[in-house]
């Protein structure tokens, strides 16, 4: 029972994970220090995605899934609970660049805001 936890927790981690990867650089507008680790988390996207890599939070759900009986996931991660469940199968190619999109967009949007708050005068409220 305790293992069938853990990896339904590993699960949903998983699932957060994912959801910082396509949003990480937005929240680093207002937070700068999670461009870091957004930047590792989209260097791991995608080297998974260009190269046959396992995913560390894949091989762990399935080591607690043996655990607790029930079969290992057939494919991966996200063929399993992301692929044919919130998009179609033949769709996998445009989210992925939807995504890949999605990122770059936020980190450029990261590198102006910076721009512009380094550029702009002082919040001190002396006139210039």
């Amino acid at each position: 029972m305790v293992a069938r936890a853990f990896a339904e927790l590993v699960m949903v981690v998983h699932f957060g994970v994912l959801v910082f990867l396509v949003v990480g650089g937005f929240l680093a507008w207002r937070w700068p220090r999670v461009l870091y680790f957004h930047l590792a988390m989209a260097t791991w996207g995608l080297l998974v995605v260009l190269f046959p890599i396992a995913c560390p939070l894949t091989w762990l759900e399935n080591e607690f899934r043996s655990a607790a009986g029930r079969p290992p996931l057939a494919s991966g991660f996200i063929d399993t609970y992301i692929d044919g469940v919130l998009y179609p199968d033949s769709a996998a190619r445009l989210v992925q660049l939807v995504v890949a999109l999605v990122v770059v967009t936020s980190w450029a949007g990261y590198y102006l805001k910076r721009r512009v708050e380094q550029t702009s005068p002082s919040r001190t409220g002396a006139c210039p």
